[in-house]
């Protein structure tokens, strides 16, 4: 049965590493919103009435935290998938499988199946710790 442990572990490794990827440029989306901001707060937008320059920084300030946050998740679903294909830190496989729960519907799905899977005995024996 290790065997088929060993493959379920490299696939899920290997799956890690497509979310990660994918989600590092989706939170790459905010951006958008980021010169949306700039072009508020600096005064650049055509029309009849200026925005306020808060609601520049408003959209400032959300895009950046959204676009860390992403980038942060996704680097932290890397590290996952490194250290799955290692067979190390079980532990944390585990909690960044729960964090991927928030990623709907392919994070989720993912996260899932790791959490099962890496819950199983024959698993955690393959782990070094």
């Amino acid at each position: 049965m290790n065997g088929q442990d060993e493959k379920n572990l490299d696939l899920l490794a290997n799956l890690h590493l497509i979310l990660g990827i994918f989600t590092a440029l989706m939170a790459c989306l905010p951006i958008i919103y980021l010169a949306i901001g700039i072009a508020i707060f600096i005064g650049a937008t055509s029309g009849g009435e200026a925005a306020p320059r808060i609601v520049g920084l408003v959209f400032i300030i959300l895009a950046l935290v959204i676009i860390l946050a992403g980038w942060v998740l996704a680097v932290l679903i890397l590290i996952a998938s490194r250290k799955m294909k290692k067979r190390e830190s079980i532990t944390f496989c585990v909690t960044v499988a729960f964090l991927e729960c928030l990623i709907m519907p392919l994070g989720t799905v993912l996260g899932i199946f790791t959490i099962l899977n890496l819950n199983k005995d024959t698993t955690k024996e393959l782990f070094i710790s």
